[in-house]
């Protein structure tokens, strides 16, 4: 009992210090937002006519400002006139995308409304992509991930099935754990035997998000991969410049093979005229050239990689000799998965609100917010200050202690 009482006397001491913390989303951080500032003030009433004479201020260009696309082309691996450039959310895309498969016939299939439907959710991952694809009625499927990506083993036995329709699928630095899709395991997902209308929904959101110059993960040309493999029309690609511009007014990208582009765009003109071209044209000329991303994604990453050091290091420390804890080391990305022993994960985070540190609710990393194992915690270090990261990183290691010895102990 004498680790309990320690534990529990070290819990109240943090909680005593009545904070208001909050690390439970990848937001940017002040200092991040700040890097991209002069975008708000580059395009004037006089200047707002794009280098092909497009006058940004009207209508029309449904594919997105030229520019633009050809400065994030050669990033994603997407052709320029297969990659459209639209508003600030990539998400906003991804259900456009499934409303349309639901409500079209496809170059692949027939509309989806009416059927029964599934999606493929590898797990830990995306409680958005979750959340999105069950409002729209979509039986959520957890797939287990290994180092290398989704387990291809549990990929195949299902995807065969005429229900299941796709599969989410975060290539680089995925949310939360950090774990990179492998050339291999993805060029296996692109040959692999599926319904005729199965999709891999290939979110982007993070692969410029390097923290490591020496450790980069590359981006897939995954298009070109699905192409050789016979299934060209297989994928669907996302990715935004949420975080890495303004978080609230960025510029959302999709791309697929030329055939899914002119499907999409004939789903699409019936509901819009043209996105925001003169926030296109900001981020034109901001960035200037895939180069200027790279360079401007190198600030970023100075500001980002001491924080996840400091959790690194504090959990390394202070947690490092607990059985049935561990974290991982991503080298990219904007997340920390915290394992604990099972069935502690939930009373670590309610401690932790109760003493003032929000984290995001467990189970949120699994379809319908259920961890079977109650032992995922996400976190984010971005938003606060170094300074801020370490008090409620000390915070949390006093409530995983306090937890773990209720359990064993209490």
């Amino acid at each position: 009992m004498e680790n309990l009482a320690h534990a529990q006397k070290e819990y109240t001491a943090f909680k005593e210090r009545g904070l208001s913390l909050d690390i439970t989303r990848g937001k940017p951080s002040v200092e991040q937002l700040d890097l991209s500032a002069d975008l708000l003030t580059n395009v004037t009433n006089e200047t707002a006519t794009a280098a092909d004479g497009t006058d940004t201020r009207n209508y029309g260009g449904l594919k997105g400002l030229t520019e633009l696309r050809e400065i994030f082309s050669p990033l994603l691996q997407v052709p320029t006139q297969q990659l459209f450039a639209q508003g600030n959310s990539s998400l906003v895309l991804m259900s456009q995308v499934l409303q349309f498969h639901l409500l079209h016939d496809s170059p692949d299939g027939t509309a989806w409304a009416g059927k029964k439907r599934a999606i493929l959710c590898p797990v830990p991952g995306y409680d958005r992509h979750f959340g999105l694809a069950e409002s729209l009625g979509f039986e959520l499927i957890p797939i287990e991930m290994d180092d290398e990506g989704p387990v291809l083993e549990q990929v195949a036995e299902y995807a065969s099935r005429d229900d299941v329709k796709g599969m989410w699928v975060v290539p680089a630095y995925s949310n939360p754990t950090g774990i990179n899709v492998s050339p291999e395991r993805a060029q296996a997902l692109a040959e692999m035997p599926a319904s005729a209308d199965f999709k891999l929904f290939w979110d982007n959101a993070y692969a410029l998000h390097h923290l490591d110059d020496n450790n980069q993960a590359p981006v897939l040309d995954i298009l070109d991969v699905c192409s050789k493999a016979g299934n060209p029309n297989r994928v669907w690609i996302f990715a935004s410049t949420s975080k890495v511009t303004q978080a609230g007014a960025g510029v959302a990208f999709i791309g697929s093979s030329q055939q899914n582009m002119e499907w999409y765009e004939s789903c699409l003109s019936p509901t819009c005229i043209g996105p925001d071209k003169i926030n296109h044209l900001r981020h034109a000329r901001f960035f200037r050239s895939a180069d200027g991303v790279r360079a401007h994604m190198q600030a970023h990453a100075a500001i980002l990689q001491p924080k996840f050091e400091l959790v690194e290091k504090v959990l390394d420390r202070d947690l490092g000799s607990i059985e049935g804890v561990s974290w991982t080391q991503p080298h990219g990305g904007y997340f920390i998965t915290l394992t604990v022993p099972h069935g502690t994960a939930s009373r670590i985070v309610e401690l932790a609100a109760q003493a003032g540190v929000k984290l995001t609710p467990a189970g949120s990393t699994h379809p319908y917010g259920e961890d079977p194992t109650d032992s995922i915690i996400r976190l984010a270090p971005s938003m606060p200050t170094l300074e801020e990261l370490e008090v409620a990183i000390e915070g949390l290691v006093a409530c995983v202690r306090a937890a773990v010895a209720e359990r064993t102990e209490g």
